[in-house]
């Protein structure tokens, strides 16, 4: 009876390990990366070291990735993950679990500005990982070292006094696919923030900004008719005061026009 009691609870166990395990969403595409809510629920911090991450690694055509560093020397913030948790699967014989981005604990090679200082974060501060499962295989007189999972996940809430443990509801496997489609966001991170924000507000904001296109249209024409119609004037007046004026309105409308155009940017 107590070996049978036993053999439950080791199921069970089991059970619940696997459950976990087995509970890590996948992203593949864009469109699942804006499905999660980075920058709302998930912190902006993640999407910047996504981006960077995608950009630093070495991707080939098979979809293999290859590492352009050492986690072994805390270069970006990287150190051996143990997954004590058991947030993620437990590691297959020569795999080490690494996890990047601590910003406190950077080696010789450190994570750029706008990993480290995103314009609009605030309330998160530094609870943005990625982990890495990588596979070591000695090769001659070298260790080669080639990534095969990669996942994104974040820290509890100080509020919620789980020290470092990271938050399952939030951690994320991240594939190849998306990896690739971050790269191509590299030089344009704008529109990066643009496409993972839902439909309805990009839809709002594309509609405010051909709005006010118009509007810097209809003042453009403006000026030009009031232009004409101060030039047949100056023929038979030299009001050089009214020239001034035109010009002072023309500027006022560049202005607003301009700072409306940057809030929404």
């Amino acid at each position: 009876m107590k070996m049978f009691g036993r053999m439950m609870s080791c199921c069970v166990a089991l059970l619940l390990t696997f459950s976990s395990v087995s509970a890590v969403r996948k992203l593949n595409s864009i469109t699942d990366l804006r499905s999660v809510g980075f920058g709302q629920s998930v912190p902006e911090q993640g999407i910047w070291l996504l981006r960077w991450f995608a950009s630093e690694i070495d991707i080939d055509i098979n979809g293999d990735i290859s590492l352009t560093f050492d986690p072994n020397s805390f270069d970006y913030g990287s150190h051996h993950y143990r997954n004590n948790e058991q947030l993620l699967n437990p590691l297959p014989w020569g795999y080490h679990y690494y996890s990047l981005g601590n910003i406190h604990q950077q080696g010789s090679l450190r994570l750029p500005h706008y990993v480290t200082h995103p314009q609009s974060e605030h309330e998160y501060g530094n609870r943005a990982r990625i982990i890495i499962r990588v596979w070591e295989q000695n090769v001659g007189r070298r260790t080669s070292q080639r990534i095969d999972r990669v996942y994104i996940t974040q820290h509890y809430e100080t509020s919620e006094h789980r020290g470092t443990d990271y938050d399952p509801l939030h951690t994320y496997r991240v594939t190849t696919n998306l990896l690739r489609a971050l790269r191509r966001f590299f030089l344009d991170p704008i529109n990066l923030l643009m496409s993972l924000r839902d439909d309805s507000q990009f839809s709002e904001e594309r509609n405010t900004r051909n709005t006010w296109g118009y509007v810097a249209c209809l003042g453009l024409l403006l000026f030009t008719v009031m232009q004409e119609n101060h030039s047949s004037h100056n023929r038979r007046q030299n009001d050089w005061f009214t020239w001034v004026g035109y010009s002072i309105c023309l500027i006022f409308i560049i202005i607003i026009i301009f700072c409306f155009w940057s809030s929404v940017s």
